[in-house]
């Protein structure tokens, strides 16, 4: 059998993968849940003006023990689109609400909050007008 360049740098790559795995340390995940608190505030018929201050609130009543994210951010969405606007971030997601200020956007009636966190949670449409 002839050993070129290639098959023996093949041959390293090969035993030096399978001693990594061997020394990988095995861990023990926890147990977590995925939370989904429904956004309650804005609702259905509300309507912001740009420049207002507005607590964005959330029910936490189900939050379960291990929570796999508790860090919030709140994006704002304009119909079926999750603008790159985000009006809070870095919150407790347990507090169950958060104040933010209402950006300077065009007049709709089909705007949305999004609670991230566990994951991504929508708010009824409601209407932002004062642009």
């Amino acid at each position: 059998m002839k050993f070129t360049s290639i098959t023996t740098f093949a041959s390293l790559l090969l035993v030096s993968a399978l001693s990594s795995v061997g020394a990988s340390p095995i861990t023990t995940l926890e147990s977590r849940d995925v939370f989904v608190p429904p956004v309650t505030y804005p609702h259905a018929g509300t309507v912001w003006t740009v420049g207002q201050h507005h607590n964005v609130t959330w029910d936490t009543s189900g939050a379960p023990v291990n929570i796999t994210n508790k860090i919030g951010q709140i994006m704002l969405r304009k119909g079926d689109l999750t603008t790159p606007l985000i009006l809070a971030a870095n919150f407790d997601i347990l507090l169950g609400r958060t104040t933010v200020t209402v950006p300077w956007v065009l007049d709709g009636n089909d705007y949305q909050v999004v609670l991230f966190g566990d994951s991504g949670n929508f708010s009824p449409e409601f209407t932002i007008t004062g642009a």
